[in-house]
């Protein structure tokens, strides 16, 4: 079989949404030469200007003036990551040994998730964990529900194809991912090839490659292959929210592209481009995204979150049920 390798693919050999590559090592601890140095290594090199709105050259200023001789690390730390905290991006942070700055983009949206209800609720006691899968039957053993929390990098063919085997008869299956914040975007491909029955051009991507804003390679498609192991051919609903993140709203992107995938709950929280990173003349270490995802239109107006094809809201004033389970079940009776 055919097997194309996007530029994504080629990146995500070196970094994946955890990791980050740091190449430069200086030394110096003069305040206004590390705001100058990280300001311009974002502005040469983060890939979403275009969509964040932001006007690059007025925070320079802005977080100039809060600098000051004699400032200790803590504050020279708050106003670098503050001014990181402007692009609204959690793939954005400054990491020294006593701090880690972050945007937060969970806390944008409603709370849509709790675990504490579905095993109240839904699930028995003694529910399945098969490697980073949580699952079960739930509606009256109608419908599979498989909870995973986080790509771990741990999913392979053996805990797929127990869990997939175990629902092949089920009415359709719901997959939740709320509160997945990413991880190793490797497991995107290994799950979503369960869903294809053939090669399946899911998004584009592309790379900062200038040092102008809109300096980028030409985009590269990205393909699902179908796995020769066991396949789920009938429905899927895919739940998310604000909490999906990075390789969640990777899988999220993907399945705008697959009839048998529906999208359900809040939007996710974006994460769309792949961090890179550097030094600090201080020695602070600093990532931020350097490429972007485009749909089947090319279009990279996603990277704030992939909008659910179903919008459903948690109903706070009754904690029996789920009402996006509840919703999801609807949709697969």
């Amino acid at each position: 079989m055919k097997k194309i390798i996007s530029v994504l693919s080629v990146i995500l050999v070196f970094v994946s949404c955890e990791k980050v590559l740091f190449k430069e090592e200086v030394a110096s601890i003069d305040p206004q030469k590390n705001l100058d140095y990280l300001w311009k290594q974002c502005d040469e090199k983060y890939s979403y200007f275009d969509l964040k709105g932001v006007n690059w050259n007025q925070v320079k200023i802005d977080y100039s003036a809060k600098l000051y001789d004699g400032m200790s690390n803590d504050s020279l730390f708050q106003v670098l990551g503050g001014m990181l905290r402007e692009l609204k991006d959690d793939h954005t942070n400054l990491i020294s040994n006593f701090n880690v700055s972050f945007f937060g983009v969970k806390n944008t949206g409603p709370d849509n998730f709790d675990w504490r209800i579905i095993t109240d609720n839904y699930l028995p006691s003694n529910y399945y964990i098969t490697g980073p899968f949580l699952h079960d039957f739930i509606s009256n053993g109608e419908i599979g529900y498989v909870r995973f929390a986080s790509f771990t990098g741990t999913v392979n063919s053996q805990n797929l194809d127990f869990v997939l085997n175990r629902y092949l008869n089920s009415k359709g299956l719901i997959l939740d991912l709320r509160e997945n914040g990413g991880g190793a975007v490797s497991d995107v491909f290994k799950i979503l090839s369960r869903f294809v029955s053939e090669e399946t051009l899911v998004y584009y991507s592309r790379i900062k490659n200038g040092p102008n804003h809109e300096d980028f390679t030409i985009p590269s498609p990205t393909y699902v292959s179908p796995s020769t192991n066991i396949q789920y051919t009938k429905k899927v609903v895919v739940l998310v929210d604000r909490g999906t993140f990075s390789a969640g709203s990777f899988t999220s992107l993907a399945t705008l592209a697959l009839p048998n995938m529906v999208l359900m709950g809040d939007t996710t929280g974006g994460g769309l481009g792949l961090p890179n990173g550097g030094q600090l003349p201080n020695g602070w270490t600093y990532r931020f995204s350097i490429t972007q995802s485009l749909d089947l239109n090319r279009n990279n107006n996603y990277e704030n979150g992939v909008p659910p094809d179903i919008q459903v809201l948690f109903d706070w004033t009754d904690l029996t049920k789920d009402d996006v389970i509840e919703r999801a079940i609807l949709e697969l009776q």
